[in-house]
């Protein structure tokens, strides 16, 4: 367990405090959406709405995918194992609001034309990114049961859901180059900056990990070479 500050709070949370949290987490990440509803009853959309919902939604499904990756470096760096288990809610709400975002520029943006909507995706980068993203995030969200993690089993299902790491980059690129267009790379800045520290953060671990392995390893080797022969 971390010390410092973090043991302040247990690895294991008591199942009725967990439950307390996870319940102010499931509000949090529900507010958006409460608030765009109120923004939308209110005739707060803005002189463009259409493009202030897509904007909206756009901005909170990254901001969901990013704070589930976000989980595992600060499991690592507070000692909290119990943050684990907030993971998949977060990433079901980026699904949440990733489908969200795709039906409403399917519906209220384009109207179904799927003509339209085929020539966008394919002529538009941003657009093909986007559109990439959300299909890889399907499968994911498909087998984010524990049901599905166990038919499809344990190092399968992890293997799968490392596509989360693309669909973030995906996502990055989606925002990047929708702003690219308006000269505007301010904010997808901070966005590719966040994301870069998730994956480099991860990049980090493994490669201390490898070089533990190795000696180790080769430590072995020796040892067995060392070893008096079995008469």
């Amino acid at each position: 367990m971390a010390g410092g500050p973090f043991a302040m709070v247990p690895a294991a949370l008591p199942p009725r405090m967990f439950a307390a949290v996870r319940a102010v987490l499931f509000v949090l990440a529900l507010a958006p959406f409460a608030e765009l509803v109120r923004l939308g009853a209110t005739g707060g959309l803005g002189a463009n709405p259409v493009e202030f919902v897509l904007r909206w939604l756009g901005t909170w499904t990254l901001v969901a995918l990013l704070a589930t990756l976000a989980i595992t470096p600060l499991r690592w760096v507070t000692g909290w194992a119990w943050l684990i288990r907030l993971r998949r809610m977060l990433g079901l709400y980026a699904f949440f609001y990733g489908t969200l975002h795709v039906a409403s520029y399917v519906w209220i943006d384009h109207f179904f034309n799927w003509a339209d909507i085929v020539d966008d995706i394919t002529k538009r980068p941003y657009l093909t990114f986007g559109f990439l993203a959300y299909v890889l995030m399907i499968p994911l969200a498909i087998t984010s049961t524990n049901a599905m993690v166990r038919r499809v089993g344990g190092r399968n299902w992890q293997r799968l859901h490392r596509i989360v790491y693309l669909v973030a980059v995906l996502g990055v690129l989606h925002y990047w180059y929708h702003k690219l267009a308006k000269n505007d790379l301010e904010t997808p800045t901070i966005y590719a900056l966040v994301l870069g520290a998730l994956l480099g953060a991860r990049l980090l671990r493994w490669m201390g990990r490898r070089r533990a392995i190795v000696p180790a390893a080769t430590s072995q080797r020796q040892g067995r070479r060392d070893s008096p022969a079995k008469s």
